[in-house]
């Protein structure tokens, strides 16, 4: 038998992936401090979203030029993973910031462009590019827009092929009737790029050095240039002001609604939701309008969330219901729980099965064992709660004393009259009952009613001061 004819075809590897990611502009119409990229969008900086898309092309390595607010932004991403900076001093337009890229990039791979205010673009849009550009042409992404004042123009050739792009500030009458524009977005061979932002020239009426005008130099060489047609225009909106921040908010809330809506939960008004992180749902989850979530929230199977919570960083386990208006944010609560109305749950709470913490109550820090209660108007902080323990209405955990924080401890199946006060550190035995009033400075011993209260007196004939 012959070795080789059994042996399968030898297929030549992909060229790698470059993402250059031009984060270099100040952003002057945000009227902020904060570099333009790293302005948040759905609780995360505009850049993030792109490196997000860049990481999810497959072994993706980035560049990301910066300029205005250079440092902040290094900082902001000081710990992501296959990423390089370069700085683009003075600004001098879009191919002068591909060109201080270059020295990164490696001459076999194909170079994706991408832009740190155009947050929304999909991989499976940029697909196409890529595809293009490992066959060795210069690939664009463009959309048609009813209303394309500002951008520029892609002009075609008789044959319908891509032959340049001129901005609309360059832009003759004629050019400007034209409605499919360029997003910015390219992707092209790296030896061929690099080349070809080395040759760019800044005679226009920005006194810029274009990228777009590689179309030119790739068409000159004789090589084929795509325009590939987005088919949402919603994935090439960029940012320059706080209005056009808005609008994009709107739109990826809306996206992340539907994803929802598709994965099986239930949102009664798809268009009043906020989720500013991630959102992982188990089966049958209910979300009224108005929540916010933040950070990584987790609700799995049966969880209600009624209107206008805000649950940031928190697990809430199956079955649970949180009533309106409650606030949870870096907390656990296991199955069955029972939170809210108007309740407020801080870092370090951990619920067991089925405990209830009602309206305006505040629990930080503390646990509570399964099945115990604190239903009205208690603060529970840095505290041990057992099983089946019930917390009157007005208690509050006395843990902090001006200068250090201090533990209170009730174990299972104890007692809190209304009104009591437990100045930590303290201890209440299992199976105590504390009276209503009680201000607790020593432990309670298990089993037993502790009374700390003053003597009731009636005063006759007491008179009350007249004005």
């Amino acid at each position: 038998m012959n070795p080789s004819a059994s042996s399968p075809v030898d297929q030549q590897p992909e060229p790698a992936l470059q993402v250059v990611i031009l984060a270099a502009g100040k952003g002057t119409r945000m009227r902020s401090r904060l570099p333009k990229v790293l302005q948040p969008l759905a609780g995360r900086a505009l850049l993030a979203h792109v490196l997000d898309t860049a990481h999810a092309l497959h072994d993706a390595r980035c560049v990301v030029v910066v300029g205005h607010g250079a440092q902040q932004v290094r900082e902001a991403f000081a710990g992501a993973g296959q990423l390089g900076f370069c700085e683009q001093v003075p600004q001098l337009g879009t191919g002068h910031a591909v060109l201080q890229a270059c020295p990164q990039l490696d001459d076999s791979g194909v170079v994706l462009v991408l832009y740190g205010d155009v947050p929304l673009v999909r991989t499976q849009t940029l697909q196409p590019l890529l595809d293009a550009a490992r066959g060795g042409a210069l690939a664009m992404l463009t959309v048609r827009l009813a209303q394309p004042a500002g951008y520029g123009r892609i002009v075609r050739d008789a044959q319908g092929r891509v032959s340049r792009i001129v901005e609309h500030k360059d832009a003759s009458p004629a050019e400007l009737a034209i409605d499919e524009v360029n997003s910015g977005i390219i992707a092209a061979p790296a030896a061929a790029l690099k080349r070809w932002v080395g040759q760019l020239r800044n005679d226009n009426a920005q006194g810029e050095y274009y990228l777009t005008d590689v179309v030119a130099l790739a068409h000159a060489d004789g090589v084929p240039v795509h325009g590939v047609p987005a088919a949402d225009a919603d994935e090439l909106l960029g940012v320059n002001d706080r209005l056009q921040l808005a609008h994009l908010e709107r739109v990826m809330q809306r996206r992340r609604a539907e994803q929802l809506l598709r994965d099986g939960v239930t949102l009664l008004d798809p268009q009043r939701i906020d989720v500013r992180g991630e959102l992982v749902c188990g089966q049958d989850v209910r979300i009224d309008v108005g929540c916010v979530f933040e950070g990584r929230v987790e609700l799995a199977d049966g969880v209600q969330v009624g209107p206008h919570c805000v649950l940031r960083d928190c697990r809430i386990g199956a079955e649970s219901r949180i009533e309106a208006f409650s606030h949870i944010d870096g907390a656990v609560c296991a199955e069955g729980t029972r939170i809210g109305p108007y309740a407020r749950l801080r870092p370090g709470t951990e619920l067991a099965r089925d405990v209830h913490v009602g309206n305006f109550t505040e629990v930080k820090n503390s646990s509570l064992g399964e099945a115990s209660k604190a239903n009205h108007l208690s603060y529970v902080g840095d505290a041990t709660v057992g099983a089946r323990v019930n917390i009157g209405a007005g208690t509050i955990t006395c843990n902090y004393d001006g200068a250090a924080k201090h533990r209170t401890v009730i174990e299972d199946d104890a007692f809190i009259g209304s009104d009591t006060q437990l100045v930590a550190p303290v201890r209440v035995g299992q199976g105590a009952t504390l009276g209503a009033g009680t201000t607790l400075t020593r432990d309670a011993p298990a089993g037993q009613l502790t009374v700390s209260r003053a003597r009731q007196l009636s005063i006759a004939g007491w008179k009350r001061p007249q004005k």
